[in-house]
């Protein structure tokens, strides 16, 4: 069972969290549920208010938005409704029959999307789905709130003899309008309304001529506000009528309303789950609004919040345009109690509020600020003891106070509890303090609770780095500015950094060294120390990141070098096919030459057709088929490699011949022999030497032979003597 008192709630600021939420709200009741929302109870209810705030956030993503579940509350019909032989006012129907409406597509919405909103689902599934209460006001009362012709027999009839007798009254009105008129009796403006009847506007000279009853006089007297004789007989008729319909009305509502009434339970349950999940989408709108997002609930021991906001600083620095910095903290069974310490200003107790404010939140249904990875249990108990709580009307000082509170935490501290607490041990001798302060912490050790505390205590950073399950963490500074920098480090004690803050505000060197006389050597060392390491962390921390950043740039590098590697390798394999397919037709070319020069000597054409016919079976042989598709796509690969290689060709031909033409001091060329190893100067190919006749060699490339002038070869290795 959980249980959270009301101090922590307002030590951690929850009810502004709740404020906020509440004005994302659209209905007055769900304004009021959210401004009631408590850490639940029970952990099986807590995942559901979870999942239905996270799946209700997915719906501002997709693309199946979750319909409009605003109301008017109906409240006082529902307060009417149950005292019996009460009738509702006609408006009231019109609220409830919009109240069953939209409850009704709402239900049949999250029905029909149960794959995206199971839990929303499962909460609309609780409530009973019926059209009769809309069925029922749609029979008696239009979409503008009043009551049909058609509501009963007896209106309708009423009614139809009501536009009969108003027809009677405005023909006799006019006959008298025109009569009076043409004799000069009325005012310029000649007609008016007193109560709400049609009057003649006669001179007050006249108006003993005209017939009829006198109902009001203009101010000054000159007007005299006169209902025609042959008027008057159809009001009293319209007005016996007006009552009849009146009457009927009322009997009408009197019989909607019964049978209304069995339907109030299920009426009380629409408000309810409206208004629930009007709340639902407050804590949606507000999660958008910080980034929050549902971490891992686990059952191990173990509180990780990783990059965690706190949302009350986060939105009030996004409206300055400021930054937030984000902490990340661990707690787990290892590491039970974290010791905070270090100057004032540099966000201690913001740390400590941001890990008991997420987790209260988590616990009361609320998606939080966090890294994805992050995770958490859930406590039984948050107990705090956060800034200066001197009780005027208990006369109690701070301390008196502290220590108190000190009694109810060891009391109610267990494993499942996690403590806060902001400048433990401050408001008494701070020898004789700490050693109190020194003592609670062990207890609270002792009895597995996990915890985060501040201090400026030197005594309990000591105890921390002793307890094999606590440890020291500090906020860290600028070694040369003294300026915060708003980061949880752990593993290591702050220095309060007393002397070098009271130096750069000013104080006299002198008076500092005074101060340091004053006090035990060994305390300054120890402080002196840790302002040290913590100077050398901070360096440590900068080079850790400049070298991360390096190390980013290098697998950046390495990733791009990878990749033109591959583009160079894919290339290198589209030159080898292009240049073996070309070295395979200049073979078929020297055999066709070959062939053509026998049959050029011998004139045996069927020794020429059979020469020809095997050197076409032997290539047929290497062939493999292929579908046309797969032909054309090899063509278009050839053709996109050929294109290619033409532009490079082009390039390097342009390379070489500006370099022809720059002055170039000529090596004398050797003088090649048989044997030797040559190519072409315009080529890549590699042949040795078999013959040379005159001025031509003839170059051996192993599947062929080529005669090749001497002045266009070049040596690539001599034939070994």
């Amino acid at each position: 069972m959980i249980s959270i008192t009301e101090k922590t709630l307002q030590d951690l600021q929850f009810p502004t969290v709740l404020e906020t939420i509440s004005d994302g709200c659209n209905t007055d009741i769900g304004k009021e549920k959210a401004l009631q929302i408590k850490p639940f109870r029970e952990k099986e209810e807590l995942m559901s208010a979870l999942m239905q705030t996270s799946e209700y956030v997915s719906s501002f993503q997709n693309n199946n938005a979750i319909p409009n579940h605003g109301f008017d509350a109906i409240s006082h019909e529902i307060k009417f409704l149950a005292i019996e032989d009460s009738f509702l006012e006609v408006g009231s129907f019109r609220k409830i029959a919009t109240l069953s409406s939209t409850t009704n597509v709402l239900l049949t919405f999250l029905k029909k999307f149960d794959d995206y909103y199971p839990n929303l689902n499962a909460r609309a599934s609780r409530v009973e789905y019926t059209k009769e209460i809309v069925t029922l006001i749609d029979a008696i009362v239009d979409k503008y709130g009043e009551i049909k012709d058609n509501a009963s027999p007896a209106l309708l009839s009423i009614r139809q003899n009501m536009n009969l007798v108003r027809g009677k009254v405005n023909q006799s009105f006019g006959v008298a309008l025109t009569q009076y008129n043409s004799l000069g009796y009325l005012d310029d403006i000649k007609e008016s309304f007193v109560q709400n009847r049609r009057v003649l506007a006669v001179l007050a000279m006249y108006r003993r001529k005209v017939k009829g009853s006198i109902l009001g006089s203009s101010k000054t007297g000159s007007i005299a506000y006169i209902e025609p004789e042959a008027t008057l007989k159809y009001s009293r008729e319209l007005a016996n009528l007006e009552y009849e319909e009146k009457e009927e009305i009322m009997r009408i509502l009197k019989q909607l309303s019964n049978a209304i009434r069995p339907f109030l339970p299920l009426l009380i349950e629409y408000q309810d789950f409206l208004s629930d999940i009007d709340v639902v989408a407050g804590k949606a709108k507000y999660a958008n609004r910080i980034n929050g997002i549902l971490p891992a609930i686990t059952e191990e021991r173990r509180l990780f919040f990783r990059e965690a906001y706190h949302p009350i600083l986060y939105l009030n620095n996004k409206q300055k345009q400021e930054v937030t910095h984000p902490q990340t903290i661990e707690l787990k069974q290892e590491n039970r109690i974290i010791v905070i310490s270090g100057p004032n200003a540099g966000g201690k107790t913001i740390s400590l509020k941001t890990v008991g404010l997420l987790q209260l939140m988590l616990q009361s249904g609320i998606l939080i600020p966090v890294h994805e990875r992050s995770e958490t249990f859930l406590f039984d108990r948050i107990l705090t003891d956060i800034g200066d709580n001197q009780s005027i009307e208990n006369h109690l000082s701070t301390y008196s106070y502290r220590l108190k509170n000190m009694n109810y935490f060891l009391k109610k501290c267990n494993k499942k509890t996690m403590f806060l607490i902001d400048e433990f041990g401050t408001g008494s001798d701070p020898e004789l303090g700490g050693a109190l302060a020194e003592i609670f912490l062990e207890e609270f050790y002792h009895r597995e609770a996990f915890g985060i505390i501040t201090t400026h205590y030197a005594n309990l950073k000591i105890l921390a780095n002793e307890l094999p399950y606590a440890t020291n963490a500090n906020m860290m500074f600028d070694e040369k500015t003294l300026e915060p920098m708003y980061k949880l480090a752990l593993g290591q004690a702050g220095s309060s950094f007393t002397f070098e803050v009271a130096q750069k505000n000013g104080i006299p060197f002198g008076l500092i060294n005074r101060a340091k006389k004053k006090i035990e050597v060994g305390k300054v060392r120890f402080d002196k120390t840790i302002a040290n390491l913590q100077k050398e962390r901070s360096k440590l921390e900068k080079t850790s990141l400049n070298l991360k950043e390096e190390e980013t740039r290098a697998r950046e590098e390495s990733k791009k070098m990878e990749t033109i590697n591959t583009k160079i390798q894919q290339k290198l394999e589209s030159y080898q096919e292009l240049y073996d397919s070309n070295q395979k037709i200049i073979y078929i070319g020297q055999k066709i030459d070959d062939i053509a020069e026998k049959y050029f000597n011998n004139k045996n054409k069927k020794e020429l057709i059979g020469e020809f016919l095997k050197i076409v079976e032997i290539e047929n042989s290497k062939r493999k088929k292929a579908t046309p598709k797969e032909v054309k796509a090899k063509v278009e690969k050839q053709k996109e490699i050929i294109a290619e290689v033409k532009v490079k060709v082009e390039e390097i031909r342009k390379e070489k011949k500006e370099k022809k033409l720059k002055p170039v001091v000529e090596k004398p060329k050797p003088i090649l022999k048989v044997g030797d190893r040559v190519r072409m100067l315009d080529g890549r190919s590699v042949g040795s030497i078999d013959l040379i006749e005159k001025n031509k060699a003839t170059v051996n490339y192993g599947i062929f032979t080529s005669k090749v002038s001497l002045d266009e070869l070049e040596l690539v290795e001599a034939v070994k003597k």
